[in-house]
């Protein structure tokens, strides 16, 4: 359909200093204000592993938005991977 924009599930994980910093809260601000769902997760290794569902272009503001520099800690770097959306989310919350 002309003018629906496609639904995708954007997860990225995110290396640098970005555990114990308030990263998982300030992605969780951003995604909400851009109508987002899903989580931002620490993971063992040191890395945030953020799982995104909505607009494929509110998604692609997310990750612009994680790469911008103006994150808590410090990123450097994230890798993207797209998929179809699962659905079943609601909210966004960080783990």
């Amino acid at each position: 359909m002309a003018g629906v924009e496609r639904t995708v599930r954007l997860t990225a994980w995110v290396r640098g200093h970005v555990q114990g910093v308030g990263f998982r809260w300030w992605t969780r601000a951003r995604a909400l204000e851009l109508g987002l769902v899903g989580s931002a997760s620490n993971l063992r290794d040191g890395r945030v592993e953020v799982n995104a569902e909505g607009p494929e272009a509110a998604c692609r503001d997310l990750l612009t938005a994680l790469r911008s520099g103006d994150t808590p800690g410090r990123v450097d770097s994230i890798v993207e991977r797209w998929s179809e959306a699962r659905g079943g989310l609601t909210g966004f919350v960080e783990r």
